[in-house]
């Protein structure tokens, strides 16, 4: 089973069958079920710190993450207020995971420029530093300045931070400044070119780290064994996200260029029938994990096999319940 492979087994909330008042009894099954993490996300659902309060109060035995809050649509005090909150809510129990986002929701959702994303993801990083250590931030960033500010209620644990990386140049920044890195929409396969990356960065280092980086990948997994549904659905969740530029390039960069170029041309046309159906069974078993539960676990267990410490399931259905699907997934 995925849970005795890996130190932690994680799963994404919140699960969109259910309020986020009504949540306290799905927390309570994933942690008999053998989870010993909930990930949040930040997209155009809930934001990504309430469901994890939620969970800080009502389950106190789970371990909490964010992957990720954009660098951009929270200025870095009211980002550092809102981590150490998350922190004293949580303590020693809560990860943050910043990141860039995407220009859609950067820029067409919520009308800030989204502009030299690597420096600002930095910058974000290095006052968070600073500021959750309790020091009186002073100066400017490349990307903003911050001038004499300080968290007025000092954090008891500070949290660690990680980074959600792609391609070189943030997998290298997440190894040389930060606590570990989140990986996203790559296979069992790509995790050791990622992390090659990350080596990279920890080399570079001012000063040895405490330890090796946390390894967090959310992996996303369709328990369904006909392999004809399980694609069907795999295939509207490949196209939703890889036909977005940094996803587009992230793939490139992996080699698998030449397998999606069809769906690329076909989703630029307009054609998102034909997008869909462009993309080969090859892209799709190798980056969604589907078939029966067993067949699952094997696969995920291969993520853990290449470096994963903290694999995040992201479940989706294509008929049957979720909530059972979670907990059977879990196997505890």
């Amino acid at each position: 089973m995925v849970h005795a492979v890996a130190r932690r087994l994680g799963i994404t909330v919140p699960f969109p069958d259910a309020s986020l008042a009504d949540h306290r009894s799905w927390y309570a099954d994933v942690a008999a079920a053998g989870y010993s993490d909930v990930w949040s996300a930040e997209v155009d659902g809930a934001d990504g710190f309430t469901p994890l309060a939620l969970a800080a109060a009502w389950e106190p035995g789970l371990r909490l993450g964010i992957a990720i809050a954009p660098a951009f649509t929270r200025g870095p005090a009211l980002l550092a207020q809102t981590v150490a909150a998350m922190a004293e809510s949580a303590p020693g129990r809560f990860a943050f995971g910043l990141g860039t986002s995407s220009d859609v929701i950067v820029e067409r959702w919520n009308g800030i420029p989204f502009d030299r994303p690597y420096a600002r993801v930095r910058d974000t990083l290095r006052f968070l530093r600073a500021a959750l250590a309790g020091e009186k931030v002073r100066g400017a960033y490349d990307t903003f300045a911050a001038d004499g500010f300080r968290l007025s209620r000092p954090v008891p644990v500070v949290p660690p931070i990680y980074l959600a990386a792609l391609r070189p140049g943030m997998l290298r920044l997440a190894g040389r400044e930060a606590d570990g890195v989140i990986l996203n929409w790559l296979s069992a396969d790509d995790v050791a070119t990622s992390l090659a990356e990350v080596a990279a960065g920890v080399a570079g280092r001012p000063a040895p780290a405490a330890g090796p980086p946390e390894v967090v990948a959310r992996i996303f997994v369709v328990p369904e064994p006909d392999p004809a549904v399980a694609r069907a659905v795999a295939r509207r969740m490949i196209a939703a996200y890889l036909n977005v530029p940094a996803y587009a390039a992230f793939h490139r960069w992996l080699g698998r260029g030449p397998q999606l170029e069809g769906m690329w041309r076909a989703w630029a046309a307009g054609d998102r029938a034909g997008a869909l159906l462009a993309i080969p069974d090859e892209v799709v078993d190798t980056l969604v994990v589907h078939g029966d539960l067993e067949t699952c676990r094997r696969h995920v267990a291969r993520y853990v096999a290449g470096g994963v410490t903290v694999p995040v399931l992201a479940v989706v259905t294509a008929s049957s319940p979720l909530r059972g699907a979670v907990t059977a997934l879990g196997g505890g």
